[in-house]
């Protein structure tokens, strides 16, 4: 039986979807739907037969630019017998039907559910990896553990290589921070004072893109420049994703990181602001610890996180200090002994060939 999958959302939702992909691989080919950023982190996945890229937002869009795409997936599949609406807009529903998908599962509070031949419900209560198992085996979701849940994502050889680079011969442990995301008040502003903090014992790796490098120029600064490995806009999202795998630990806010880092098995301290775990989007990693104020009521203010504080305060992350974080991320690390399994983890989980997949399509 054929699967296609449409997920056009956010990249931490993209890598969340892959436990789906990976349970429908179990039944039959499967093929994806997703945006070109969303293709990226989907490179080299061993359970995607076809890697369809929808470029909704410029060469696909429009009316005409949905049907050309269209007549793709459906020239690309062939025969689409069931379709899974990770992304719940009204447009992905229409793609469902367009491409003669006579089955169509989402979830019953997505826009595009009139469309839909199977609403699933929808758990406010359940992490979203679960959530969007529950669109192919509702019974399997409620009752797989969280360490089954963890998403995962393939660097190949190219990636790497580029990781090798960055790091050289460097062999003291370090720390990955990633400091950015695409929401401000999700922007944990205390990074630099975090770096004092840990530097003596760990080198410190920064993770993020191009528009990060103003805020990893301030951190570097508040240490030793050799204790630094700039990773910031030099490396795709499977490269970030190695080099998130060879590290200790990752402190990161509520951005796609720590999704990353859940796909790679690296324990994760996420911070959260104006967003909280419940949400369904903390991480899935071992080991891994979410910290962020429990007595303001004004928290959790957005689903994703406003561009500025409604209130004009932003306690939830002004108010979250270095030493707290550095005292969560002490309990992330401890004890030793899973400090040392975690450096005989990453020296075993090196790869150095790709892993066997089908050619994506796009």
């Amino acid at each position: 039986m054929s699967s296609l999958v449409i997920q056009t959302s956010f990249i931490g939702d993209v890598i969340l979807t892959t436990p789906l992909i990976s349970l429908l691989a179990e039944r039959g080919p499967v093929d994806v739907v997703t945006t070109p950023i969303g293709a990226t982190v989907l490179q080299n996945n061993p359970g995607i037969r076809h890697l369809l890229v929808y470029d909704k937002r410029r060469a696909h869009s429009g009316v005409r630019g949905f049907a050309a795409f269209a007549r793709t997936v459906r020239a690309t599949t062939q025969r689409v017998e069931r379709a899974y609406l990770a992304q719940g807009s009204l447009r992905s529903a229409a793609l469902a039907i367009a491409v003669g998908a006579s089955t169509r599962a989402g979830f019953s509070t997505s826009g595009g559910h009139v469309l839909y031949t199977d609403r699933i419900e929808y758990h406010d209560d359940w992490h979203h990896a679960r959530r969007l198992l529950s669109l192919a085996d509702y019974t399997y979701a409620t009752t797989i553990t969280d360490r089954d849940l963890q998403p995962r994502v393939y660097p190949g050889p190219s990636e790497i290589a580029a990781v090798d680079a960055i790091l050289q011969h460097r062999t003291r442990p370090f720390i990955a921070l990633a400091p950015g995301s695409v929401w401000a008040t999700k922007r944990w502003p205390y990074f630099a004072e975090l770096v004092t903090q840990i530097s003596d014992t760990f080198d410190i790796a920064l993770i993020g893109g191009p528009d990060d490098r103003d805020v990893a120029r301030d951190i570097a600064q508040h240490t030793h420049p050799e204790r630094i490995i700039n990773a910031i806009g030099q490396l795709s999202l499977l490269g970030s994703a190695e080099l998130i795998r060879r590290a200790q630990a990752i402190v990161t806010n509520d951005s796609s990181p720590q999704h990353l880092a859940s796909a790679v098995g690296t324990p994760t301290l996420t911070l959260f602001g104006p967003t909280v775990q419940e949400f369904g989007f903390g991480p899935l990693a071992p080991f891994s610890q979410s910290i962020g104020r429990t007595d303001l009521p004004c928290r959790p203010c957005d689903r994703h996180g406003p561009q500025r504080c409604p209130l004009g305060h932003w306690k939830c992350m002004r108010e979250l200090s270095a030493i707290e974080v550095r005292d969560a991320l002490h309990t992330v690390l401890e004890p030793k002994e899973r400090l040392q399994q975690r450096e005989q983890q990453i020296e075993q989980q090196t790869p150095r060939h790709p892993p066997q997949h089908p050619t994506p399509s796009q």
